[in-house]
């Protein structure tokens, strides 16, 4: 998708980019007699407040045409058999938060927007077989919630905020920080609405009444689950989520490199740790600027331009986090714990500039003790610390390649994401979330100010160059912003883009009438294609 600026609006050609933004008002007849007219919403005002925040002010280039808040799986069916019948693409989510990467707005404008914040059910808890089954409505904070009223011994899968959705964030390939987090493990047995309306249960789920639905990932035969992640092949209307034992002790590290020339070791470090089994879930390891933000929850106030290198230095250690600050955990029987923990110290000790916080282990009775977002998060307890911290007007947008875990890897990315930084008169600001034994996704956070049109335009263009950059290096974006989903889709280009092509036969055999998501992750119908040349 190439970009164009013209005034204030941002314009796209991406196919199907300059759909109309109002419904004929018979299909709003039909949407209204399915939902009822007060989950239609077709106001413009009523309509932007589901637009993505962090979007240009003024601009309409992914502007909705409706919102529709089904509030029931056979709602959704019927809403998705209306848009086949009218031909209007339909662009769902779930609390519509996704900041950073576009929020609820559709690829696709004039698409009808499909928020589930009325399924908002946690319909089932197995604590014997520690698992959860939730709607899309259903938000990290709910299903902790859900656990704790009942006195459960579980552990919520909690990301950095609170307020998302559970299957929405799992959706979108969104991190948790738990043991399931890695490899993105959380997620087992699918209940999907189809594009036709049609009903899908995936895996063991298929089976009528089954009792292994979500203790089993695999099917017979193929198994589907990941073809509906950052996919437009159906809506996830109900999935099952696993869940930890609370335990016995629990430890909250911190793990801090004073010289960014460590960062090699360290990261070699960290995957050995993974390896090992010393270390569990998703390890991030943040930057000077974001380790205040992220680990202390005391963000480095902004300035006009960027800290200089010896500013950075002091920054780090005056707030002891260093040039980079990892934030981990351990979880277990307090031998088992123990023995971790001085697994890590050793190996950490050997890092020239490396250093560990104090450590303090915690007991089941002692939870109540946590005060920083960094003990709140991997001990499972939902918090919107992360943006509680920064003011109103600051806004972000994300570049995540996926990389090997090799310090030499990480450092090649880590420092052209620096270049990047630079050329746009940026601080360096990034996170590098290891998310199993042999990847990391570093995340570049390009900060800006959303109620400035031209700052947002800065930090787009930003992204497409880093996403350009990166892609030109090997490394794939896992998870972009709206309006960079084609270009990062576009380096996906082995044997002529083959995996575009299949996934395309896909969408046109189970959408043919495009009307799902269209664009969403690059993917477009058909009816799409054909509408413009391929420019992507």
């Amino acid at each position: 998708m190439s970009l164009a600026h013209e005034g204030d609006r941002l314009e796209t050609s991406a196919p199907g980019s300059a759909g109309d933004t109002t419904l004929e008002p018979g299909m709003v007849a039909e949407l209204v007699s399915v939902v009822g007219a007060e989950w239609v919403r077709t106001e413009r005002e009523a309509v932007d407040e589901f637009k993505d925040p962090y979007w240009i002010p003024g601009d309409d280039t992914f502007a909705a045409s409706a919102v529709v808040q089904p509030g029931s799986v056979a709602q959704v069916q019927e809403v998705m058999r209306i848009a086949n019948r009218w031909g209007v693409p339909v662009s769902p989510h779930s609390q519509g938060r996704n900041l950073g990467h576009g929020g609820a707005s559709p690829s696709r404008r004039g698409a009808i927007q499909l928020g589930f914040q009325r399924l908002d059910r946690v319909i089932e808890i197995n604590e014997d077989l520690a698992y959860a089954v939730v709607e899309p409505g259903v938000t990290w904070q709910d299903l902790h919630d859900a656990i704790a009223e009942r006195g459960l011994d579980l552990m919520t899968p909690v990301p950095d905020l609170s307020w998302g959705s559970v299957i929405g964030n799992t959706m979108d390939s969104g991190h948790t920080y738990q043991r399931y987090g890695a490899d993105y493990r959380l997620h087992a047995g699918f209940e999907v609405v189809l594009p036709d309306g049609d009903l899908l249960r995936t895996g063991q789920g298929a089976l009528p009444d089954s009792a292994s639905g979500h203790v089993y990932r695999r099917s017979l035969g193929p198994s589907l689950d990941e073809l509906f992640v950052q996919s437009n092949l159906g809506i996830v209307v109900r999935m099952g989520v696993w869940l930890q034992r609370r335990p016995d002790a629990y430890a909250p590290l911190v793990l801090v490199v004073d010289d960014d020339a460590d960062l090699e070791q360290a990261i070699d470090t960290i995957r050995e740790l993974r390896l090992a089994g010393h270390l569990e879930g998703i390890v991030a390891m943040y930057s000077t600027l974001r380790a205040a933000h992220m680990v202390l929850d005391d963000p480095v106030p902004a300035r006009p331009t960027p800290f200089t290198d010896e500013e950075l230095q002091r920054i780090g250690s005056e707030r002891g986090i260093g040039s980079w600050a990892v934030r981990a955990a351990v979880w277990g029987d307090r031998e088992l714990v123990d023995l971790r923990l001085r697994r890590i110290q050793a190996a950490w000790d050997d890092i020239p500039s490396g250093r560990v916080h104090p450590v303090r282990v915690y007991a089941r009775d002692e939870w109540d003790d946590f005060t920083r977002s960094a003990e709140l998060i991997t001990a499972g307890i939902p918090t919107m610390k992360a943006i509680e911290s920064m003011p109103a007007h600051v806004a972000h947008l994300d570049v995540s390649p996926v990389v090997p875990l090799l310090g030499s890897a990480v450092r090649a990315v880590v420092e052209e994401l620096r270049r990047q930084y630079a050329v746009a008169g940026l601080n360096f600001g990034a996170g590098i979330m290891v998310t199993g034994e042999r990847s990391a996704v570093p995340i570049a956070g390009i900060r800006y100010d959303r109620t400035d049109p031209a700052s947002v335009r800065a930090a787009v263009e930003t992204g497409r160059r880093m996403v350009t950059a990166l892609g030109e290096m090997g490394y794939l974006d896992a998870r972009p912003h709206l309006a960079l989903m084609d270009l990062a889709a576009s380096f996906a280009s082995f044997n002529d883009h083959a995996y575009r092509r299949f996934v395309e036969r896909l969408k046109d055999a189970v959408d043919p009438n495009g009307v799902l998501a269209p664009g969403r992750h690059g993917i477009w119908p058909a009816r799409d294609r054909a509408a413009e040349p391929d420019d992507r």
